[in-house]
Parts: C-alpha cells; sequence; structure tokens
C-alpha cells in the first residue's frame, strides 16, 4: 500500500531530489549505484516503469491521488507518495511543467555497447550533443523512425536529465542506449573502431561538397548502418568525417545552410531507416 504524505515542510530533506539537487548530484558519478533522475506526467512515468525502472517516490496534486495518478500509484508499491494542493507544489521550481505528477526513480548500470548493438540494423550516434532538449528531441525521432538503438559519446548530455526525458515524452525509456566509453578520448577513434568490428557501415552527416546526398542508394544497400550526427555549434569532428565510411548531406532549400541537429536527425532517421 501507497503512504500519502501531506507535505508541510518544503525544506524537509526528503523532498530535495524534487526542490533542490542539481542534475548533477542526482546523475551522482561518484556513486553511480544511487543516481536517480525525475520522470514528469502520467504517461512518461509509466514508461519508465514498464522499462523496469524503480520508483523511489512520487510527488502530486492531492487531486491526481484518485484521477490520473491512481495506477500509477498502485503499481508503485509501498513508497512514498508526497501531495499537496497545486498552488502550494507550484513553488516547487519547475513542478507546474508537470501535469501534476513527478517520480523519483533509479538509475540502472549502463549496457555496454556491444549489447546495445547485439541484432541492431540501424543505430544512431551522437557527438558531443549537449543541449539536454536536443537529445530528448533526437531520441524520440530515433524510437518514432526506426533506429534500433542510440551511443551517445562521453561529452553528451545525459538522456536520463528531467529536461531530456520531458522532450523525449519518455521514449528514452524504450529505446536502447548507453555511452561509448568513459572518457573523452575514447571517441572516435575506439568508437568508430568498435562500430566497424560489429559490422557497422558509418554515415557522418555534414554539410561537405563531396558528401553523399542522403537519398543515395548506397545508403540503403549496407545490412548495418550507423548515422552519426554532431554538436549544435561546430558540428562532427574533422577526425569523425574523415574517418567514417560515408559523408552524407541532407540538400538545402532557399539558401538556408543546415538544420537544428534535432530536425536534422528525424530528416536522417526518416531516410536511413528504412529496411
Amino acid at each position: 500500500m501507497p503512504r500519502i504524505i501531506e507535505i508541510t515542510d518544503f525544506q524537509a530533506p526528503e523532498l530535495d531530489v524534487y526542490a533542490r539537487l542539481t542534475e548533477n548530484q542526482l546523475l551522482n558519478r561518484q556513486d553511480p549505484e544511487n543516481g536517480m533522475f525525475i520522470a514528469e506526467s502520467p504517461k512518461v512515468v509509466e514508461r519508465a516503469l514498464d522499462a523496469g525502472y524503480t520508483p523511489v517516490s512520487l510527488l502530486l496534486e492531492r487531486r491526481h491521488i484518485e484521477g490520473e495518478a491512481r495506477e500509477i500509484i498502485a503499481r508503485c508499491g509501498d513508497i512514498p507518495v508526497y501531495t499537496s494542493d497545486f498552488d502550494v507544489l507550484t513553488k516547487l521550481t519547475g513542478f507546474a511543467l508537470t501535469r501534476g505528477v513527478l517520480c523519483a526513480m533509479r538509475r540502472r548500470p549502463l549496457p555496454s555497447p556491444e549489447e546495445i548493438c547485439r541484432g541492431a540494423r540501424r543505430i544512431a550516434v551522437l557527438e558531443n550533443i549537449m543541449n539536454p532538449t536536443n537529445v530528448g528531441a533526437i531520441f524520440r525521432s530515433a524510437a518514432a523512425l526506426s533506429m534500433d538503438a542510440v551511443l551517445l559519446t562521453y561529452d553528451c548530455s545525459n538522456p536520463l536529465y528531467r529536461r531530456s526525458i520531458r522532450v523525449s515524452m519518455g521514449t528514452v525509456f524504450q529505446i536502447p542506449w548507453t555511452f561509448l566509453g568513459n572518457t573523452p578520448g575514447e571517441w572516435p577513434d575506439g568508437g568508430l573502431t568498435l562500430l566497424s568490428r560489429l559490422g557497422f557501415h558509418t554515415a557522418a552527416m555534414a554539410l561537405k561538397e563531396d558528401s553523399l546526398s542522403i537519398d543515395d542508394p548506397q545508403l540503403l544497400s549496407h545490412e548495418k548502418l550507423a548515422v552519426i550526427l554532431g554538436s549544435e555549434g561546430d558540428g562532427l569532428a574533422a577526425d569523425t568525417i574523415a574517418n567514417c565510411d560515408y559523408t552524407v548531406r541532407i540538400p538545402m532549400a532557399h539558401g538556408v545552410d543546415s538544420l537544428n541537429v534535432a530536425a536534422a536527425s528525424a530528416v536522417a532517421f526518416y531516410q536511413l531507416g528504412k529496411r
């Protein structure tokens, strides 16, 4: 049975996870087994539960106890359910954006890239994409448009940051993902070597004169293809482009020089995710 707890003191330590801890504190790199994240909205919390993540506590408007959150509460078992009226809960930073329900959940150990890629035919690789909104949007496109997995380089924003989860609409729980190594130095050389060993041809998304158009038939001829996307400002590193099998461009019109990386990912996944 859940333990319904009326909030009377916003300074209570048990509310730190919602109100005061930063994303890096929640990630807890020094003690990753105790890392946590925050899932927002009933749909996103349900997707996290479906994926097997363990809930620690819930924070929600009182009206949702017998409303939108009723089934979630039942699924979460004997955990604290902190509650109050909406006008009180708005004092917690960001709560107004949650559609009434927040859930603190345990992170899980990340699988290896080899495990993620086992059986995959189309994967996305994100190089140094640091904006959580872009990471979340890319995950949503990857899940919807036929990518089998997502790999991230060390300097990418974590997909379980609160904004990434929210923007992805919980698809970060629906598509396998992990990081390519634990240090910046493991990409691109080590990462590209690994992808080659796993049987993937690599397609670097970059606007270069000698690149292939995204609709070139060569790209769809490969059983395994890794679509590699670069950072918001600089794009892919020169070393990454030079060592990929293909450089691929999305043709532009009306003098537009490029797309936002999240928009580009949707176009790339739609075209290159075809089997």
